[in-house]
């Protein structure tokens, strides 16, 4: 190993934070490689008509205590409802132009996604940024979804299903915990890890955590998915809300 090795500084990441249990591993995966990669902060889309992370509908609350126990700053960007992914486009460039402002210990050359197997997510993300300054890493992207499923919920990992699709998961799933038990009722074809939009997750305790988030399911509701725009380009909104209808379980504090 020369010198000029030894010597090189980590990248400086910052990771898409959906508060779901495939970025809280994307995240885990990074810190597990302090020589390669500083982690200096995670960034999320909050849907403010209802001050919900979008796409998972985790309460904007449970956001500031998970920075904290993840040890890294928040950034939150603000988006209406509907969203048009000509909107949501342009709330990610003014992200961009925020974070290239940030003072130089802070700012990251690197974002990171959770992203595992879907090809048209990902040539979306790598497009959005190409000629931006920033690059996309994912740094789960190939995991064998099953076996990944498997380690999570082994590492301590604990997450509550917050979002499903009923046409594919039954909606007596939403407000579960992500454990074994879980896993072993899902439907045939439905993916472990829900990539292809069978449900989302809320992320309140595991290994990247310095202590658990003090959360429990909520009510359950459902609610109709309505559509700014037919853009045909709109990957991160269209592609998982096809369904008229999603089932959504809040999640709340310990002590409600």
């Amino acid at each position: 190993m020369t010198n000029k090795t030894k010597n090189k500084s980590p990248t400086p990441v910052l990771v898409s934070w959906s508060s779901g249990k495939d970025s809280a591993w994307a995240l885990h995966t990074l810190r597990q490689q302090p020589e390669k990669y500083d982690v200096r902060g995670i960034f999320t889309t909050v849907t403010k008509t209802f001050e919900r992370v979008s796409i998972h509908s985790t309460p904007a609350w449970v956001l500031k205590p998970q920075a904290e126990k993840l040890g890294v700053p928040l950034y939150e960007i603000p988006i209406p409802y509907p969203c048009s992914n000509e909107i949501y486009e342009a709330a990610m460039c003014k992200f961009l132009a925020e974070v290239e402002a940030l003072p130089e210990e802070m700012t990251a050359s690197h974002f990171a996604f959770g992203d595992l197997f879907l090809e048209d997510i990902r040539a979306y993300r790598e497009e959005k940024l190409s000629g931006t300054g920033f690059t996309p890493i994912f740094p789960v992207w190939g995991e064998e979804t099953t076996l990944l499923a498997e380690k999570m919920i082994a590492s301590g990992l604990r997450a509550i299903v917050t979002a499903l699709n009923p046409t594919k998961v039954p909606a007596d799933f939403a407000g579960r915990w992500f454990d074994a038990e879980l896993l072993a009722d899902l439907p045939d074809g439905v993916d472990p890890l829900g990539e292809n939009g069978e449900f989302h997750t809320c992320v309140v305790d595991g290994p990247m955590f310095s202590s658990p988030v003090a959360a429990k399911p909520g009510k359950i509701v459902q609610r109709e998915i309505v559509s700014a725009s037919k853009d045909k380009d709109d990957k991160i909104h269209s592609s998982n809300t096809s369904p008229p209808t999603y089932v959504y379980a809040d999640v709340v504090p310990l002590d409600i």
